[in-house]
């Protein structure tokens, strides 16, 4: 045989194993893609600044990296994802943990737990005016004219607020107002105060032309008021049959949490791209807004990000007591689980 036969045909069977390798590969790649998990996520509410982390998710790859293929829809409060998931429509979502506390006690069979804290603090709160009398001080809630939705996350709270700072309502006036007209309501004077969360109608009011000094932001968290606010919610046949999907979907988040934490300015511009109508520099003050007050408080640059304190939540537990009557009050490991949380040093957070 010839030196250069020899040479062709040891080309034909370097080249047929390179064929062959590239198509395993792109076998591999293919069952890859097949292979990944499909996950329902319910936002609380619309895309809107507080929504980055989940949007950076998306868009930086991260769940895709953990094998997920997650599908996030907005929603028209932080109760209705409690409901979507407990129905099985959701696998997860982004929703109030003392809502979903008073929701398990009247829906006994239900075994929804809270997997990660996103707000170490609420951003329940009363906003009212200076012009209208309302001061920082509790006192200057005496007598005044509230507009209060019924079905809002905030007011449910005053029963809380009110016992821990001593308060007798009995001269106070509580308008039930629908929301689209909360804010229009103080900001023409026809009510004194609102309740609310506060990145909404602080900006709401703003963009109504009240001016920033004329408003007084009440954080309930700041009145002795002891509950967390929105945590991740995971319905228990995802997380029984699936545990390391979900430990990938903390992961991915907490990989959003960060980034957006470093740079809330790109981390808004994932957000704007899904709202036609949302405006870079409201969502980027209302998104600082959630990182400063609800998000980054002192415990959580302490201790890390997505977890609890288990004292301060036994506390909450005895608050919500407050908001209605237990059938059977539960045991912060009944609400809460840590069992899926990233490790500790990637929960760190400046």
């Amino acid at each position: 045989m010839s030196r250069s036969s020899s040479f062709m045909r040891g080309t034909s069977v370097r080249s047929w194993i390179m064929k062959a390798g590239l198509g395993l590969a792109a076998l591999m790649a293919s069952q890859s893609a097949f292979a990944q998990t499909p996950v329902r996520f319910s936002l609380d509410w619309r895309w809107e600044g507080p929504a980055a982390p989940f949007a950076v998710a998306l868009d930086k790859g991260y769940f895709k990296a953990e094998g997920l293929d997650v599908t996030i829809d907005p929603a028209a409060g932080s109760r209705e994802p409690i409901s979507r998931v407990a129905s099985g429509t959701y696998d997860a979502g982004f929703g109030d943990v003392n809502s979903l506390v008073r929701f398990r006690d009247e829906n006994p069979g239900t075994d929804i737990k809270a997997v990660m804290v996103m707000y170490d603090k609420p951003p329940f709160a009363i906003i009212g005016r200076k012009s209208r009398g309302i001061s920082a001080e509790v006192s200057s809630l005496q007598g005044k004219k509230f507009g209060a939705p019924a079905a809002d996350g905030a007011y449910a709270q005053w029963p809380i607020f009110k016992s821990v700072n001593k308060i007798d309502d009995s001269t106070m006036k509580f308008e039930n107002v629908g929301f689209p007209v909360r804010e229009p309501m103080l900001a023409q004077g026809e009510v004194d105060a609102v309740f609310g969360f506060s990145m909404s109608s602080f900006i709401n009011l703003k963009s109504r032309g009240v001016p920033a000094e004329d408003i007084v932001v009440m954080l309930m968290s700041d009145y002795g008021v002891d509950l967390y606010g929105n945590t991740i919610l995971i319905s228990p046949k995802f997380a029984a049959e699936k545990p390391e999907a979900v430990k990938g979907l903390l992961r991915a988040i907490m990989k959003g949490v960060q980034d957006t934490i470093k740079d809330p300015s790109a981390a808004v511009d994932s957000v704007i791209k899904r709202n036609d109508v949302a405006k870079k520099d409201v969502e980027l003050e209302r998104l600082k807004m959630v990182l400063d007050q609800n998000m980054l408080t002192p415990w959580v640059k302490a201790n890390g990000f997505g977890g609890i304190d288990k004292d301060r939540f036994a506390r909450a537990l005895d608050q919500i007591g407050l908001t209605f009557t237990y059938k059977a009050k539960p045991k912060v490991e009944d609400v809460f689980s840590d069992a899926f949380l990233p490790a500790s040093d990637a929960r760190k957070v400046n």
